[in-house]
Protein backbone atom coordinates (compact mmCIF):
# COMPACT_ATOMS: atom_id res chain seq x y z
CA UNK A 1 0.00 0.00 0.00
CA UNK A 2 2.79 2.46 0.86
CA UNK A 3 5.09 1.42 -2.00
CA UNK A 4 5.96 4.38 -4.26
CA UNK A 5 3.66 6.64 -2.19
CA UNK A 6 4.41 9.96 -0.50
CA UNK A 7 4.04 9.87 3.29
CA UNK A 8 4.13 12.77 5.75
CA UNK A 9 4.79 12.27 9.47
CA UNK A 10 3.83 15.13 11.79
CA UNK A 11 6.10 15.30 14.83
CA UNK A 12 8.36 13.03 12.81
CA UNK A 13 11.56 13.73 14.76
CA UNK A 14 10.20 12.02 17.88
CA UNK A 15 10.64 8.44 19.06
CA UNK A 16 7.99 7.08 16.70
CA UNK A 17 9.28 8.87 13.60
CA UNK A 18 12.86 7.73 14.19
CA UNK A 19 11.64 4.13 14.09
CA UNK A 20 8.87 4.47 11.49
CA UNK A 21 11.10 6.04 8.82
CA UNK A 22 13.84 3.36 8.51
CA UNK A 23 11.33 0.51 8.90
CA UNK A 24 9.02 1.93 6.22
CA UNK A 25 11.88 2.71 3.83
CA UNK A 26 13.07 -0.89 4.11
CA UNK A 27 9.69 -2.61 3.84
CA UNK A 28 7.79 -0.48 1.33
CA UNK A 29 10.29 1.70 -0.57
CA UNK A 30 7.98 4.74 -0.61
CA UNK A 31 8.51 7.53 -3.10
CA UNK A 32 9.08 10.04 -0.30
CA UNK A 33 8.76 10.40 3.48
CA UNK A 34 8.38 13.98 4.69
CA UNK A 35 9.30 14.74 8.29
CA UNK A 36 7.15 17.65 9.48
CA UNK A 37 8.16 19.10 12.86
CA UNK A 38 9.01 22.36 14.56
CA UNK A 39 12.39 21.46 16.12
CA UNK A 40 15.15 22.35 13.67
CA UNK A 41 17.88 20.81 15.83
CA UNK A 42 16.13 17.43 15.97
CA UNK A 43 15.66 17.61 12.21
CA UNK A 44 19.36 18.38 11.77
CA UNK A 45 20.32 15.36 13.89
CA UNK A 46 17.83 13.08 12.17
CA UNK A 47 18.90 14.18 8.69
CA UNK A 48 22.41 12.86 9.38
CA UNK A 49 21.00 9.33 9.68
CA UNK A 50 19.47 9.50 6.21
CA UNK A 51 22.11 11.57 4.46
CA UNK A 52 22.20 10.73 0.77
CA UNK A 53 18.74 9.12 0.72
CA UNK A 54 16.58 11.29 -1.59
CA UNK A 55 13.41 9.64 -0.28
CA UNK A 56 13.65 11.41 3.10
CA UNK A 57 12.74 15.12 3.22
CA UNK A 58 12.43 17.57 6.10
CA UNK A 59 9.89 20.34 6.53
CA UNK A 60 9.95 22.84 9.41
CA UNK A 61 6.42 23.57 10.56
CA UNK A 62 3.86 23.40 13.35
CA UNK A 63 0.47 21.70 13.26
CA UNK A 64 -0.92 24.89 14.79
CA UNK A 65 -0.12 26.64 11.48
CA UNK A 66 -2.75 25.58 8.95
CA UNK A 67 -1.14 27.46 6.04
CA UNK A 68 2.15 25.64 6.59
CA UNK A 69 0.31 22.29 6.72
CA UNK A 70 -1.37 23.05 3.38
CA UNK A 71 2.02 23.66 1.79
CA UNK A 72 3.59 20.56 3.33
CA UNK A 73 0.72 18.31 2.20
CA UNK A 74 1.09 19.07 -1.52
CA UNK A 75 1.18 15.69 -3.29
CA UNK A 76 1.02 13.65 -0.06
CA UNK A 77 -0.83 10.31 -0.16
CA UNK A 78 -0.62 9.12 3.47
CA UNK A 79 -0.19 10.91 6.81
CA UNK A 80 0.87 9.65 10.24
CA UNK A 81 -0.04 12.18 12.93
CA UNK A 82 2.49 11.82 15.76
CA UNK A 83 2.78 15.49 16.79
CA UNK A 84 1.57 16.16 20.34
CA UNK A 85 2.26 17.91 23.61
CA UNK A 86 2.42 14.77 25.72
CA UNK A 87 4.30 15.24 29.02
CA UNK A 88 1.56 15.08 31.65
CA UNK A 89 2.91 17.72 34.12
CA UNK A 90 3.82 20.06 31.23
CA UNK A 91 0.25 19.87 29.97
CA UNK A 92 -1.16 20.55 33.45
CA UNK A 93 0.94 23.70 33.85
CA UNK A 94 0.51 24.87 30.23
CA UNK A 95 -3.06 23.84 29.39
CA UNK A 96 -3.66 26.45 26.67
CA UNK A 97 -0.56 25.29 24.79
CA UNK A 98 -1.57 21.64 25.09
CA UNK A 99 -5.03 22.40 23.67
CA UNK A 100 -3.55 24.42 20.80
CA UNK A 101 -1.35 21.53 19.68
CA UNK A 102 -3.41 18.45 20.49
CA UNK A 103 -6.90 19.72 19.61
CA UNK A 104 -6.48 22.75 17.34
CA UNK A 105 -3.60 21.02 15.56
CA UNK A 106 -5.79 17.96 14.93
CA UNK A 107 -8.52 20.19 13.47
CA UNK A 108 -6.01 21.93 11.21
CA UNK A 109 -4.62 18.61 9.96
CA UNK A 110 -8.07 17.15 9.27
CA UNK A 111 -9.08 20.19 7.23
CA UNK A 112 -5.80 20.28 5.33
CA UNK A 113 -5.79 16.55 4.54
CA UNK A 114 -9.34 16.67 3.17
CA UNK A 115 -8.64 19.75 1.05
CA UNK A 116 -5.35 18.35 -0.27
CA UNK A 117 -6.85 14.97 -1.19
CA UNK A 118 -4.75 12.83 1.17
CA UNK A 119 -5.87 9.20 0.90
CA UNK A 120 -5.52 7.97 4.47
CA UNK A 121 -4.51 9.40 7.84
CA UNK A 122 -3.56 7.46 10.97
CA UNK A 123 -3.35 9.43 14.23
CA UNK A 124 -1.39 8.15 17.22
CA UNK A 125 -3.31 8.08 20.49
CA UNK A 126 -2.50 6.97 24.04
CA UNK A 127 -3.88 4.88 26.87
CA UNK A 128 -4.44 8.20 28.69
CA UNK A 129 -7.28 9.00 26.24
CA UNK A 130 -9.34 6.15 27.74
CA UNK A 131 -11.23 7.44 30.81
CA UNK A 132 -8.85 10.42 31.05
CA UNK A 133 -7.92 11.97 34.40
CA UNK A 134 -5.36 14.52 33.17
CA UNK A 135 -5.42 17.29 30.58
CA UNK A 136 -3.14 15.45 28.17
CA UNK A 137 -5.50 12.47 28.14
CA UNK A 138 -8.54 14.73 27.76
CA UNK A 139 -7.03 16.51 24.76
CA UNK A 140 -6.10 13.21 23.15
CA UNK A 141 -9.64 11.90 23.68
CA UNK A 142 -10.91 15.04 21.95
CA UNK A 143 -8.36 14.50 19.18
CA UNK A 144 -9.48 10.87 18.75
CA UNK A 145 -13.10 12.01 18.45
CA UNK A 146 -12.10 14.59 15.85
CA UNK A 147 -10.28 12.06 13.68
CA UNK A 148 -13.16 9.56 13.95
CA UNK A 149 -15.71 12.22 12.98
CA UNK A 150 -13.38 13.46 10.22
CA UNK A 151 -14.63 10.56 8.10
CA UNK A 152 -18.11 12.08 8.17
CA UNK A 153 -16.83 15.64 7.99
CA UNK A 154 -14.97 14.84 4.76
CA UNK A 155 -18.30 14.41 2.96
CA UNK A 156 -17.80 13.29 -0.62
CA UNK A 157 -14.01 13.48 -0.39
CA UNK A 158 -12.00 10.25 -0.36
CA UNK A 159 -9.83 11.05 2.69
CA UNK A 160 -10.16 8.48 5.47
CA UNK A 161 -9.03 8.75 9.10
CA UNK A 162 -8.25 6.14 11.78
CA UNK A 163 -6.54 6.07 15.19
CA UNK A 164 -4.06 3.69 16.84
CA UNK A 165 -3.82 3.54 20.64
CA UNK A 166 -1.03 2.03 22.72
CA UNK A 167 0.60 2.47 26.12
CA UNK A 168 4.12 2.77 27.53
CA UNK A 169 6.66 2.58 24.69
CA UNK A 170 9.70 0.66 25.90
CA UNK A 171 12.94 2.61 25.78
CA UNK A 172 11.54 5.83 24.32
CA UNK A 173 12.77 9.22 25.53
CA UNK A 174 11.33 10.12 28.93
CA UNK A 175 9.94 6.64 29.59
CA UNK A 176 10.57 4.59 32.71
CA UNK A 177 13.25 2.16 31.44
CA UNK A 178 15.83 4.77 30.37
CA UNK A 179 14.99 6.78 33.52
CA UNK A 180 15.70 3.82 35.81
CA UNK A 181 18.85 2.95 33.85
CA UNK A 182 20.15 6.52 34.17
CA UNK A 183 19.89 6.55 37.99
CA UNK A 184 20.44 2.91 38.93
CA UNK A 185 24.05 3.59 40.05
CA UNK A 186 22.63 5.77 42.83
CA UNK A 187 21.33 2.59 44.47
CA UNK A 188 17.73 3.80 44.86
CA UNK A 189 14.88 3.64 42.31
CA UNK A 190 11.75 5.74 43.02
CA UNK A 191 8.46 3.82 42.71
CA UNK A 192 5.24 5.83 42.81
CA UNK A 193 3.11 2.87 43.99
CA UNK A 194 4.06 -0.79 44.52
CA UNK A 195 0.80 -1.92 42.85
CA UNK A 196 1.38 0.06 39.64
CA UNK A 197 1.28 -1.79 36.30
CA UNK A 198 2.06 -0.67 32.76
CA UNK A 199 1.54 -2.01 29.24
CA UNK A 200 4.78 -2.79 27.41
CA UNK A 201 5.10 -2.19 23.66
CA UNK A 202 8.17 -1.71 21.49
CA UNK A 203 8.42 1.09 18.95
CA UNK A 204 8.64 -1.54 16.21
CA UNK A 205 5.29 -2.99 17.30
CA UNK A 206 3.83 0.53 17.25
CA UNK A 207 4.99 1.02 13.67
CA UNK A 208 3.53 -2.34 12.62
CA UNK A 209 0.17 -1.33 14.15
CA UNK A 210 0.16 1.84 12.03
CA UNK A 211 0.95 -0.21 8.91
CA UNK A 212 -1.95 -2.53 9.75
CA UNK A 213 -4.31 0.42 10.23
CA UNK A 214 -3.43 1.81 6.81
CA UNK A 215 -4.13 -1.59 5.23
CA UNK A 216 -7.31 -2.43 7.18
CA UNK A 217 -9.15 0.85 7.80
CA UNK A 218 -12.47 1.86 6.30
CA UNK A 219 -12.47 5.02 8.41
CA UNK A 220 -13.17 5.85 12.04
CA UNK A 221 -11.65 2.78 13.71
CA UNK A 222 -9.48 2.94 16.84
CA UNK A 223 -6.92 0.12 16.78
CA UNK A 224 -5.59 -1.23 20.10
CA UNK A 225 -2.74 -3.73 19.95
CA UNK A 226 -2.65 -6.69 22.34
CA UNK A 227 0.53 -6.26 24.37
CA UNK A 228 1.86 -7.62 27.68
CA UNK A 229 1.77 -5.89 31.06
CA UNK A 230 4.40 -5.65 33.77
CA UNK A 231 4.47 -4.46 37.37
CA UNK A 232 6.69 -1.40 37.75
CA UNK A 233 8.37 -3.02 40.75
CA UNK A 234 9.32 -6.02 38.59
CA UNK A 235 10.59 -3.71 35.86
CA UNK A 236 12.77 -1.87 38.37
CA UNK A 237 14.14 -5.15 39.72
CA UNK A 238 15.18 -6.28 36.21
CA UNK A 239 16.90 -2.96 35.49
CA UNK A 240 18.78 -2.99 38.81
CA UNK A 241 18.43 -6.04 41.07
CA UNK A 242 20.65 -4.46 43.73
CA UNK A 243 18.86 -1.10 43.97
CA UNK A 244 16.52 -0.33 46.83
CA UNK A 245 12.99 0.62 45.76
CA UNK A 246 11.60 3.70 47.47
CA UNK A 247 7.84 4.38 47.37
CA UNK A 248 7.28 8.10 46.68
CA UNK A 249 3.53 8.25 45.96
CA UNK A 250 1.51 8.71 42.78
CA UNK A 251 2.14 11.97 40.93
CA UNK A 252 -0.70 14.36 39.96
CA UNK A 253 -2.54 13.10 36.89
CA UNK A 254 -0.97 9.62 37.06
CA UNK A 255 -3.01 6.40 36.96
CA UNK A 256 -2.29 3.29 38.99
CA UNK A 257 -2.98 1.15 35.91
CA UNK A 258 -3.10 1.98 32.22
CA UNK A 259 -6.39 1.51 30.39
CA UNK A 260 -6.89 1.35 26.62
CA UNK A 261 -10.49 0.15 26.31
CA UNK A 262 -13.16 1.22 28.80
CA UNK A 263 -16.38 -0.61 29.72
CA UNK A 264 -18.27 2.05 27.77
CA UNK A 265 -16.14 1.34 24.67
CA UNK A 266 -16.87 -2.39 24.97
CA UNK A 267 -20.29 -2.02 23.32
CA UNK A 268 -18.51 -1.14 20.07
CA UNK A 269 -15.30 -3.16 20.38
CA UNK A 270 -14.28 -6.26 18.40
CA UNK A 271 -11.43 -8.66 19.04
CA UNK A 272 -8.92 -10.02 16.51
CA UNK A 273 -5.90 -12.33 16.93
CA UNK A 274 -3.38 -9.53 17.57
CA UNK A 275 -5.49 -6.44 18.33
CA UNK A 276 -8.85 -4.94 19.26
CA UNK A 277 -10.82 -2.48 17.20
CA UNK A 278 -13.15 0.17 18.69
CA UNK A 279 -15.67 1.07 16.01
CA UNK A 280 -17.18 4.55 15.63
CA UNK A 281 -20.59 5.13 17.16
CA UNK A 282 -21.70 7.70 14.59
CA UNK A 283 -23.66 6.90 11.41
CA UNK A 284 -24.29 3.29 12.54
CA UNK A 285 -20.67 2.51 11.60
CA UNK A 286 -20.36 0.24 14.66
CA UNK A 287 -22.52 -2.32 12.80
CA UNK A 288 -20.73 -1.94 9.45
CA UNK A 289 -19.61 -5.36 8.17
CA UNK A 290 -16.71 -3.81 6.22
CA UNK A 291 -15.35 -2.44 9.49
CA UNK A 292 -16.09 -5.52 11.62
CA UNK A 293 -14.65 -8.00 9.08
CA UNK A 294 -13.87 -11.25 10.97
CA UNK A 295 -13.88 -9.71 14.46
CA UNK A 296 -15.63 -11.13 17.52
CA UNK A 297 -17.61 -8.81 19.80
CA UNK A 298 -16.06 -8.46 23.26
CA UNK A 299 -18.28 -9.21 26.29
CA UNK A 300 -20.36 -6.46 27.85
CA UNK A 301 -18.36 -4.66 30.54
CA UNK A 302 -15.03 -5.69 29.01
CA UNK A 303 -12.11 -3.46 30.09
CA UNK A 304 -8.62 -3.73 28.62
CA UNK A 305 -6.27 -2.48 31.32
CA UNK A 306 -2.71 -3.26 32.39
CA UNK A 307 -3.82 -4.89 35.65
CA UNK A 308 -6.44 -7.28 34.22
CA UNK A 309 -4.36 -8.27 31.19
CA UNK A 310 -4.11 -11.96 30.30
CA UNK A 311 -0.56 -11.52 28.98
CA UNK A 312 2.38 -10.56 31.21
CA UNK A 313 5.99 -9.87 30.31
CA UNK A 314 8.47 -12.04 32.18
CA UNK A 315 11.68 -10.78 33.74
CA UNK A 316 13.63 -12.83 31.19
CA UNK A 317 11.75 -11.30 28.23
CA UNK A 318 12.40 -7.78 29.48
CA UNK A 319 16.07 -8.53 30.13
CA UNK A 320 16.43 -9.97 26.64
CA UNK A 321 14.85 -6.84 25.15
CA UNK A 322 17.18 -4.58 27.17
CA UNK A 323 20.22 -6.58 26.09
CA UNK A 324 19.31 -6.22 22.41
CA UNK A 325 18.34 -2.53 22.60
CA UNK A 326 20.75 -1.24 25.26
CA UNK A 327 22.64 1.15 22.94
CA UNK A 328 19.53 2.93 21.66
CA UNK A 329 17.44 3.03 24.86
CA UNK A 330 16.52 6.65 25.57
CA UNK A 331 18.16 7.94 22.40
CA UNK A 332 14.95 8.04 20.35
Amino acid sequence: MLTNQTILVTGGTGSFGNTFVPMTLAKYNPKKIIIFSRDEMKQWDMAKKFQGDPRVRFFIGDVRDKDRLYRALDGVDYVVHAAATKIVPTAEYNPFECVKTNINGAMNLIDACIDKGVKRVVALSTDKASSPINLYGATKLASDKLFVAGNSYSGGHDTRFAVVRYGNVMGSRGSVIPFFMSIKDQGVLPITDARMTRFMISLEEGVELVWHAFEDMEGGEIYVKKIPSMKVTDLARVVSPEARQEIIGIRPGEKLHEQMISAEDAYYTYEYPEHFKILPTINNWATCEKRIKDGSKVPEGFVYASDNNSEWMSDADLQAWIDVNREKIGSI
